[in-house]
């Protein structure tokens, strides 16, 4: 953890309606869907207080009460484990309410990240702040924030976090424009939303970790709906780069996007093999799974006859 971090609030978007995971979300939350057994949101407000920051604010939106209900005290549950003599569990469950101090807004009408963000603009006023996206979860030694906390020490202005795509995939993401000014960082030229291969200016995507300038919250006002017909993010971004520098570091470990089916999948896979009380044996199911599956039997035989 860091002493004294010089971005002292975060803020997590959490409003949007999780169209990809239907079903499932249509009565919870997608930032409540679990890897595992600890739900996707847990994952990021703890790169959060990680790094130090003790203030979040989580934007929801209609249909999102079960976000504010995890992280708030549930006295019967707690009273249920106590009586049961279940203290790992009870301690478990408590500590949810006392990570750090989480306020919580709502986004009036689902109008894209932009729009989310520029809901919190009187909680978070006029210092600069992180910006945190729900889908997006990290594995690795230093977690993206962290990663970008140490670089904001020297640039001391908007820094997005990026990762090299594969080019096919560029019309998913926010993409840079940018020149090389040391390891890993580059100074940002240019942003463009969702472009085709063709017309991308690079492969460096924006991937859902970012420390912003507050003037950014103009910026989101003056933006026209672009993309989907919603306020992007990147479309004020590029803004904001007109009037003062963006910088876009390339940040290290292993990233899921836990927004995607199969991200999500490879994600819970990854977790699980990663637990030691379930690592083992769900890595020999895994195997045997393999073996009897017809796809893995026709690639074996398919090397054999080569």
């Amino acid at each position: 953890m860091t002493d004294s971090p010089p971005i002292r609030k975060a803020v997590i978007p959490a409003a949007g309606l999780g169209t990809r995971f239907l079903p499932a979300t249509k009565a919870q939350p997608k930032e409540m869907l679990p890897l595992v057994d600890t739900p996707v949101i847990q994952y990021v407000v703890d790169e959060v207080v990680a790094c130090g920051i003790d203030d979040l604010l989580i934007v929801t939106g209609r249909g999102k009460r079960a976000i504010e209900d995890y992280f708030d005290r549930a006295l019967e549950l707690e009273m249920f484990l106590d009586q049961r003599g279940k203290k790992d569990l009870l301690n478990q469950v408590r500590d949810l309410s006392n990570y750090c101090n989480i306020y919580f807004v709502r986004q009036k009408e689902p109008r894209g990240l932009g729009d989310a963000i520029y809901a919190a603009r009187r909680h978070v006023g006029g210092e600069p702040f992180a910006v945190l996206l729900a889908d997006e979860v990290f594995a690795g030694d230093r977690s993206p924030l962290a990663q970008l906390l140490d670089a904001y020490d020297s640039c001391r202005c908007t820094i997005v976090a990026v990762k090299e795509v594969p080019w096919e995939e560029v019309g998913r993401y926010g993409i840079v424009a940018a020149e090389l000014v040391g390891r890993s960082l580059y100074r940002v030229v240019d942003l463009v939303e969702k472009p085709s291969p063709g017309a991308a200016p690079s492969n460096l995507a924006i991937v859902g970790r970012y420390l912003m300038d507050p003037e950014i919250f103009d910026c989101l006002e003056r933006t026209a709906p672009g993309v989907g017909g919603e306020i992007q993010l990147t479309d004020a971004l590029r803004l904001l780069r007109e009037r003062q520098e963006i910088y876009a570091l390339v940040v290290e470990g292993e990233r899921y996007d836990v927004g995607d089916k199969r991200g999500f999948l490879e994600a819970t896979v990854k977790m699980a093999l990663g637990r030691s009380d379930l690592g083992g044996d769900f890595a020999k199911f895994l195997e045997e799974v393999l073996r009897q599956h017809r796809w893995y039997r026709d690639e074996a035989a398919a090397g054999r006859a080569q």
